[in-house]
């Protein structure tokens, strides 16, 4: 994953509404969750979840699929896999030269 994709991956989640969506959403598993449900548990109007959803769309962190009538949001768990990935690749990577200093 590049910097600049990580960077507009976690300013479309850091949000606490689309943080909640995604937790949501990874707690839901692949199946996903209907868009109406998530506005039910979040409480929020409907065009207010779909300005938040948007976002995570647009950063490609969730999908929306269409189930007859319904439309379920699912999410990206290898954006997300990635993402952390990314963020932890280098973990205690200066611990070692560090200590092969002293």
């Amino acid at each position: 994953m590049k910097l600049d994709t990580a960077a507009n991956i976690l300013a479309k989640i850091g949000n606490p509404t689309r943080l909640k969506i995604v937790r949501l959403l990874v707690r839901a598993g692949d199946e996903g969750m209907p868009v109406g449900m998530i506005q039910k548990k979040l409480g929020i109007p409907g065009s207010t979840l779909t300005h938040h959803i948007t976002h995570l769309k647009s950063a490609a962190v969730i999908r929306q699929e269409r189930r007859q009538a319904t439309l379920v949001c699912k999410m990206e768990f290898d954006v997300l896999r990635n993402l952390v990935d990314y963020l932890t690749e280098e973990c205690c990577a200066d611990v070692a030269s560090a200590e092969d200093a002293a």
